[in-house]
């Protein structure tokens, strides 16, 4: 029989008392403590995670363009014959590449106008990735003859020039390839409206076939602006980083998504800085905590203690009582706290319940990711970091004195 075990068992403070006030006090602050770490993690994650692929979904992890020293948005064509894009099994990294081309232009409606950059995409595009960003209507349809005559703009855009999905608003286009140059005019139609929260995307980017973009650069069907190359694992964007700049032609350079939009990686970085502060303190309160009502628990059993070393069991075994009864209410404190933090995250997760404004936040409401890995960290960390802080206390017993304490009122 575990005797210290068996002891810690039947220790139980009486109702109303002030040890069991002290016992649900130490079950409550651990419970919140624990249940604010995983709030705190699976939305600072959720956070993170939503941006970035925000991000992603409409750049890539990598762009791989043609080196130019011109500033505009379109970029010299590059032909798809290229290795990467034609083998891409080849490159054991890439998970999905995707051939883009930008042209600037004028979006018009009959009383409105507004300058935006056509992203011209082809049947290659990951549109379940982009899913997610369309709010209305849905993605353009692709022709087997000719360019589709279908766009997806923003809901920024379209609330600036009052247009909805089914409108046939006309795009035009500067031909500087002819002398003089002349204004090249499309009419196409709205089939969605999608809404990242990004200006760097929702303030100018109209998403349409990369053929019209062809036809209107004067390329021929084998040529692009550059590719998209998304990456099996996010750990290794620098190895792939070495790799491209190794691989590529001499004429042909690849950007890391987190080098084009370093502002947003960045507050993402200071995020996870705040996120490991806030698991920081709230453990060493509830080390603080727990060294309290253990301290006060035993004060309460001096008499006990005294009696317990007056028949003499050692100062280990005693310690160890308090220690079982200290682990209790851990697990106690375990248990409430997860099923508290998880509950919150599920109805934030399924409801949608806070909302937050997607002019500062990016985002329309407060984002969940289920990062399992981490809340089980949290609770490894939380149970071997808070039980450890159990010996400060528990090693008082060696200092009590048997006949002083059974005498002790």
């Amino acid at each position: 029989m575990n005797l210290p075990y068996f002891i810690s068992k039947r220790i139980r403070a009486d109702k109303g008392t002030f040890a069991s006030t002290v016992q649900r006090v130490a079950i409550v602050v651990i419970s919140l403590s624990i249940a604010v770490m995983i709030i705190s993690v699976l939305i600072l994650k959720g956070f993170t995670n939503t941006i970035e692929e925000k991000i992603v979904s409409f750049t890539g992890h990598f762009q791989i363009a043609k080196f130019t020293l011109d500033n505009s948005f379109e970029e010299s064509p590059i032909s798809i014959n290229n290795d990467i894009y034609q083998n891409p099994g080849n490159y054991e990294f890439v998970k999905h590449i995707q051939e883009y081309g930008h042209k600037a232009g004028l979006l018009q409606t009959e009383d409105e106008i507004q300058g935006v950059v056509l992203k011209g995409v082809g049947e290659s595009y990951d549109r379940d990735r982009f899913q997610s960003n369309i709010t209305k209507g849905r993605f353009i349809q692709f022709n087997d003859t000719t360019s589709s005559k279908e766009m997806l703009i923003s809901q920024k855009i379209a609330n600036l020039l009052k247009l909805h999905v089914g409108d046939e608003p006309t795009l035009s286009f500067m031909d500087f390839d002819r002398t003089p140059p002349i204004l090249r005019k499309r009419k196409l139609s709205i089939s969605g409206i999608y809404d990242t929260g990004l200006e760097d995307f929702d303030d100018k980017i109209v998403i349409g076939d990369i053929a019209l973009v062809q036809r209107l650069n004067n390329w021929n069907d084998t040529l692009v602006g550059g590719f998209e190359v998304f990456v099996e694992d996010l750990d290794t964007m620098e190895e792939v980083d070495n790799v491209l700049y190794n691989t590529l032609d001499y004429d042909l350079y690849a950007k890391n998504v987190t080098d084009s939009y370093m502002q947003f990686f960045d507050w993402m970085k200071l995020i996870s800085k705040n996120e490991g502060i806030i698991l920081i303190v709230l453990t060493f309160v509830a080390c603080f905590n727990m060294i309290s009502i253990l301290l006060i628990l035993m004060m309460e059993r001096t008499q006990m203690i005294g009696l317990l070393k007056a028949l003499g069991a050692p100062n280990p075994m005693v310690r160890k009582i308090f220690i079982y009864q200290g682990l209790r209410l851990l697990g106690r404190g375990l248990l409430w706290g997860n099923i508290i933090g998880l509950g919150l995250g599920a109805i934030q997760y399924y409801t949608h319940i806070f909302p937050l404004d997607p002019e500062n936040y990016y985002m329309t409401h407060v984002p969940i990711a289920w990062v399992w890995p981490m809340v089980i960290s949290i609770n490894l960390a939380a149970l071997v970091i808070i039980a450890s802080v159990f010996y400060i206390p528990s090693s008082l017993v060696s200092r009590i004195d048997p006949i002083k304490s059974i005498r002790f009122d």
